[in-house]
């Protein structure tokens, strides 16, 4: 048997860490180990080759990288696995000294060597060079009825206390016929819903067409075949236009729900931020969207003790959030990143602080959802079904106002008539702080 056929009889694991758009890298880098004739299983306990792919946008996301590094390495010492690769944001970031920490790591893989991932592994075993395969298919890593298709890589914004800029370079559109083609290719596997993924999806098209061209995207998608519903996660508010609301409003395909990541409420913090929509702006933005389009769901991100953040200004974001009245929202401690801007400001604020200013806004929002999550009771929805939970012997699906995995969950019973990706009505008739319970209509 030859080097090349010996190779193709390895198992690759891999342990997939950080952002949807890190998934989408790790999911055709599987297709291309797919295609060469490896055999992809989740398990690492049966593999030869493990990936991590890893994030390092912020420090607790590094840590976590390192971690699961770390426990690989002590299974290759104890020889359960053979070969360690790593890829993703860590090496993009820290490079540098990886080699020196990580002595016992067989390949780094660089962002922009994704492709070229079947290589890396035959160099690994002396087996001569490749011609890479552009005919593969994504192997998918979330459930069956949903993917997401990341639009665009990198990011042009400026915000002071973010890293991608340095760690995946400027805003990069993926060319519209390759994002449709890759939509026509999920439908065809069963796959309802497309979440598209970007830094920023607002953006589409302007460094690749001179225009931005997120609608003219949409549109595209939404006319292929088998694909019903279309998500947008990550719309900056200075881009959130009057034109792409009504579209969303009017495509039956636009699911009506707004990933509009803020950060902020004070005009000071925001400045420092450099976040391009300051206060007035912001109340703006929400009133129109609770006055004209009642029926969306809004969900929202802000950083808390960021550096200058008092307690008036922090109390301030709480009273926001209170008038706001944002169906989910999300929290991040202020997470003070090497290389940024906001890393040299002065007025840092303790761990200690930072921890009690996320607990208590966590607190004031889920008080807001759980009020709005008694309002679906008695209600009847259109839910996509996920998956099956054998230990609970529910079905797990999601609906249009419900994101999967960052959202509640809907959870009911059935006598077996449900199929993964399906759609089924449901009606709700509890809410547990976590997820919705209902029954099939």
């Amino acid at each position: 048997m030859t080097k090349e056929e010996l190779i193709k009889n390895k198992r690759i694991s891999a342990i997939s860490l950080g952002c949807d758009k890190n998934k989408v890298d790790l999911e055709h880098m599987l297709g291309r180990l797919k295609e060469y004739g490896f055999t992809i299983t989740d398990d690492v306990y049966n593999a030869e080759i493990v990936i991590v792919n890893t994030c390092s946008f912020i420090a607790p996301a590094t840590e976590d990288s390192l971690t699961n590094i770390f426990e690989m390495e002590n299974l290759k010492a104890k020889g359960v696995i053979e070969k360690i690769i790593i890829s993703g944001c860590l090496i993009e970031r820290y490079r540098d000294d990886l080699k020196a920490l990580l002595p016992n790591i067989d390949a780094f893989v660089r962002l922009r060597d994704n492709d070229n991932i079947c290589n890396a592994i035959e160099k690994l075993y002396g087996v001569e060079k490749s011609k890479a395969s552009t005919k593969f298919e994504r192997v998918l890593t979330s459930s069956a009825s949903y993917a997401y298709l990341k639009i665009a890589d990198g990011c042009n914004n400026v915000c002071s206390y973010c890293t991608i800029p340095r760690i995946r370079g400027r805003y990069k559109s993926v060319p519209m016929e390759d994002l449709v083609a890759e939509a026509k290719n999920l439908a065809k596997r069963g796959v309802k819903e497309l979440i598209l993924v970007a830094q920023d999806t607002t953006r589409y098209g302007e460094d690749l067409y001179n225009k931005n061209c997120l609608i003219e995207l949409c549109d595209k998608l939404s006319q292929v075949k088998g694909i019903e519903w279309i998500r947008l996660h990550y719309l900056y508010p200075e881009k959130l236009t009057d034109e792409l609301l009504e579209y969303i409003n009017k495509n039956p395909k636009m699911c009506k729900y707004l990933d509009v990541p803020l950060q902020h409420i004070d005009d000071e913090i925001l400045k420092s931020m450099r976040r391009k929509v300051d206060e007035e702006g912001t109340r703006k933005l929400i009133d129109k969207i609770h006055s004209f389009y009642p029926d969306f769901a809004l969900r929202s991100t802000f950083i808390v003790g960021y550096p200058g953040e008092n307690g008036k200004k922090f109390r301030k974001l709480l009273s926001f959030l209170k008038e706001a009245q944002i169906d989910y929202a999300g929290f991040f401690p202020y997470s003070r990143e090497e290389g940024t801007v906001s890393f040299y400001l002065p007025k840092q604020v303790s761990a200690f602080t930072k921890k009690r200013r996320y607990k208590k806004a966590q607190k004031v929002q889920n008080a807001i959802a759980s009020e709005k999550a008694k309002l679906l009771l008695g209600q009847e929805i259109v839910v996509l079904v996920d998956s099956f939970d054998e230990k609970t012997g529910e079905y797990v699906g999601h609906s249009q106002k419900l994101a999967p995995t960052v959202d509640f969950e809907v959870r009911f019973v059935d006598n077996g008539n449900v199929d993964i990706a399906q759609f089924v009505k449901v009606k709700i008739y509890d809410f547990d702080g976590g997820a919705y319970k209902g029954e099939i209509v």
